[in-house]
């Protein structure tokens, strides 16, 4: 049985683990349950992150605030605020918060959360550093106070355990509403755990000052109290949180952009993150695992290949290359998060101390997610955040000194500096003689490249979409016309163009890129494109000439598609070709049941819905034919391969149009679609990218 002496122990630990595990475990729930609103953007999560560091930063200073008041007020004020925070369940965002326009979406993801989750999720951010501060409070005068550092690495393996079940075990299982509602019941429990918390903390006979008394602690590593931390150790720790908080936010970027935005692709940098922390925090009376002779050359070295290899191919992600910047951010992680374990104060002063570390998280999220969208033209921060950290490795290796060897460290971090700088300066410039526009903003980076004779017969223009090409034209005038890329006309749109041909044909196009398929349009013809991005509908206007020279009747609606054709009657195409996907990550709320209802509303009885299903990493033709299977339609897919000026391209048609199924050229190019076992169909509350990875 345990002793009277152990039950506030294991209550404050069972609270700090409960509330780290729901902290963590909310982000990707809340965050699936909103990305569909806002165009699957990758920038969604990234938002998210700043939200949630925000309100970390808020928890903590209240905290640090808190713990100067008698310990009978904050109790009080802290039960208060937790039964205040019941009111907010369930975490269930209002529909009255989706975008209706051109609203800035930062703005406004910033405003759902904080109305849906922003009380809870604040409580839950006091508890770690406040039940820790009540622990040292109740223990100052016994040696027991040192070990009080272990309760922030329990924080963080509860944190972690909540990110990793997500992807792993509640989302493939369990819908996103039903997720809410269990997280919500628990949290209840979480506040009884607290308020318990509390009245036990109060009953320890503690004074009614706040302010612990000094004690003899020369045999303590980490003293009970000691000297006050001066400026510089207020800047150190918040300079070491915010670059680890910036690497976090900027490969978690460069992963998302290029595969999915999707939870499993959110959870694994950050659970990363939070294990570099559990393991410099962890281990007896904190002293952690991090030792700066083992870590710094491996940290130095896989810098510097991450640095390199952003610039190779265009900085192209690869399945092997997300290995290299989840390994290469853990080992940052490492070193951000271990020298700022060396740095910590005296028990005294914890709750400043977790005050540096959020806000030095919250300054790497502002920068990454406000700051770097309006200042760069690209995605400047990853490379610069390399830079920042090799610096940062300089600064703590000058000091190691002790043995003659020594001096291979600062030597090393100098050399990684200078690897790390050279690929920030051209990173920037590796295809400066071919950009004739470069712009950025929530959706991603823009880049229009044109491309002169060599390879090619003449000069064409290109439109980038991160590292994907989204489309081309030749800029000769007798060459204008040229359909290129994706959408020639043995590609699936192109055949489909022309078998389900009226004579006046109404087409809707999901996704504008250069608008190439406004080529195909005739006199009489109209075709209606939807378009989240205000930048790429400036660009395919100004720079590129299919929309300006199509003979069809051209419509431009702006806004996230399948929420503009939710509000619309129906517009009753002959063929709605969906085409919205930005580099290889995919909007999934595009290709779900419900989905794939809105688009059938808009067509005709005999048209077609076209899903351009291209990706190097995904199979997801699959997915369409369960979906077309669900309401009694034909799936087909056809792949094309033609020579230069197209590209490869996989696009599946549903329909039930006999005139198209029958067609001989159809027919001879329909490839079969793969069955997956297991796999099922896609809904907006359950869907899950594991069964369809190539």
């Amino acid at each position: 049985m345990l002793s009277n002496r152990h039950v506030p122990k294991l209550l404050y630990a069972s609270t700090i683990f409960v509330s780290s595990f729901l902290l963590f475990l909310v982000q990707p729930i809340i965050a699936k349950q909103i990305l569909p609103w806002f165009g699957g953007s990758v920038a969604v999560w990234t938002t998210c992150l700043l939200f949630f560091q925000l309100a970390l930063l808020g928890g903590y200073a209240y905290s640090d605030l808190s713990s100067r008041l008698k310990p009978q007020v904050q109790s009080t004020l802290h039960i208060a605020l937790l039964i205040a925070s019941l009111a907010s369940l369930p975490i269930i965002a209002g529909m009255g918060w989706k975008p209706e326009g051109e609203e800035e979406p930062i703005l406004r993801i910033l405003g759902l959360l904080a109305i849906t989750i922003g009380l809870p999720y604040f409580m839950l951010s006091t508890t770690g550093p406040l039940v820790q501060s009540w622990f040292a409070r109740e223990h100052v005068n016994d040696s027991t106070a040192k070990r009080v550092y272990r309760f922030f690495a329990l924080s963080n393996f509860g944190s972690m355990l909540g990110l990793l079940s997500y992807p792993f075990a509640i989302e493939m299982f369990v819908s996103t509403r039903i997720q809410a509602w269990v997280w919500s019941v628990s949290y209840a429990v979480f506040v009884v755990l607290c308020v318990a918390s509390a009245l036990c903390s109060l009953s320890s006979g503690l004074t009614n000052s706040p302010v612990i008394e000094e004690k003899d602690a020369s045999t303590c590593t980490t003293p009970v109290s000691g000297k006050a931390p001066a400026l510089g150790d207020y800047l150190l720790w918040l300079s070491l949180a915010a670059l680890g908080s910036l690497l976090l936010m900027a490969i978690s970027t460069h992963i998302t952009q290029n595969i999915a935005s999707v939870p499993l692709l959110w959870v694994l940098p950050l659970t990363l993150y939070l294990l570099s922390f559990v393991l410099c925090f962890g281990g007896r009376e904190g002293h952690g695992l991090y030792e700066r002779c083992f870590l710094l050359l491996p940290m130095l070295f896989v810098l510097g290949v991450m640095a390199l290899l952003l610039n190779a191919n265009d900085g192209i992600m690869s399945i092997d290359a997300v290995s290299l910047y989840c390994g290469g951010l853990f080992l940052c992680c490492m070193f951000c998060h271990g020298e700022l374990a060396h740095a910590k104060p005296a028990p005294k002063y914890l709750t400043r101390f977790y005050l540096m570390i959020s806000a030095g998280g919250a300054i790497g999220g502002l920068f990454v997610c406000l700051l770097a969208s309006r200042l760069f033209n690209n995605y400047w921060e990853l490379p610069l955040g390399f830079t920042a950290c090799a610096l940062m490795a300089v600064f703590v290796t000058i000091k190691m000194q002790n043995r003659p060897l020594d001096v291979i460290f600062p030597i090393a971090a100098l050399a990684a500096t200078g690897v790390c700088s050279y690929c920030f300066y051209s990173y920037g410039n590796f295809r400066n003689d071919e950009t004739i526009l470069a712009s950025r903003n929530f959706y991603g980076v823009l880049c229009v490249r044109q491309i002169m004779p060599g390879n090619y017969s003449e000069t064409k223009r290109q439109l980038m979409h991160g590292v994907i090409m989204h489309g081309e034209q030749y800029t000769s005038p007798n060459s204008h016309k040229i359909i290129t890329s994706y959408y020639g006309r043995s590609s699936g749109i192109g055949m489909v163009l022309s078998s389900i041909r009226p004579v006046e044909q109404n087409v809707g196009v999901v996704g504008l890129g250069t608008g190439t398929l406004a080529g195909y349009g005739e006199t009489g013809d109209r075709i209606r494109f939807y378009e989240i991005n205000p930048q790429v509908v400036d660009i395919a206007r100004k720079y590129f000439y299919y929309l300006k020279e199509s003979r069809a009747k051209i419509e431009i609606a702006l806004g996230d598609a399948r929420l503009v054709l939710e509000r619309e009657p129906s517009q009753r195409f002959d063929v709605l070709a969906v085409d919205a996907f930005s580099s290889d990550a995919i909007p999934v709320h595009l290709i779900t049941r419900e989905a794939l209802k809105v688009y059938l509303r808009h067509i005709k009885p005999d048209g077609a819905v076209a899903f351009h299903v291209t990706n190097r990493y995904l199979n997801l033709a699959p997915v369409v034919k369960l979906l077309a299977d669900e309401v009694g339609m034909e799936a087909v897919l056809i792949s094309d391969s033609p020579a230069t000026p197209f590209a490869h391209t996989d696009w599946v048609i549903v329909t039930q149009n006999r005139s198209f199924l029958s067609d001989p050229d159809v027919m001879k190019k329909r490839g079969k679609i793969e069955t997956i076992p297991g796999l099922t169909p896609w809904t907006d509350d359950f869907n899950n990218l594991f069964r369809i990875l190539k």
